[in-house]
């Protein structure tokens, strides 16, 4: 039985591929649970239609990650943290720290676009990559700085 995928599916194909499967298989599994449909001519002209909507918003959505990524280029931002010696810190700089510094300058980011191989442990200046959409990523500059420490003045 020939069906036409509604969704990506492992070891079948893409959306909007037609497949051939055996007919318990579709009516039983692919069907009832939305993955694919007959491959009739109207149902293929329904995903055909559903390929474009989705080519389309996804270029939209590319060029609104690219006009934010021009935007985030120039981007420096401070972090302060306590540090001991040789520049060690005391705990690290995370991906959500950055994304905090990043509100504060008006930018909205998810934390897990921020592609950070592992926390940041020393003081210093880092190109952090921050993943915007599958084809556009950017990178921002963050300097890590030692806390200024206040000295009490007692007595």
């Amino acid at each position: 039985m020939k069906v036409i995928l509604r969704q990506d599916f492992e070891n079948l194909g893409k959306f909007g591929d037609i497949v051939e499967v055996k007919e318990g298989y579709a009516r039983n599994f692919l069907i009832p649970r939305k993955i694919a449909l007959p491959a009739t001519p109207g149902n293929i002209k329904m995903i055909e239609t559903e390929k474009k909507q989705k080519a389309f918003k996804l270029e939209r959505e590319r060029v609104s990650a690219q006009q934010l990524a021009e935007k985030l280029s120039g981007i420096e931002i401070t972090i302060p943290m306590r540090a001991g010696e040789n520049e060690r810190l005391f705990g690290s700089v995370t991906a959500q720290m950055i994304v905090n510094e990043l509100e504060k300058l008006g930018f909205e980011i998810d934390r897990r676009k921020i592609l950070l191989d592992e926390p940041i442990k020393m003081l210093g200046k880092y190109e952090i990559p921050i993943r915007l959409h599958p084809d556009v990523s950017a990178k921002i500059k963050v300097n890590v700085v030692q806390i200024e420490e206040e000295k009490s003045t007692e007595g």
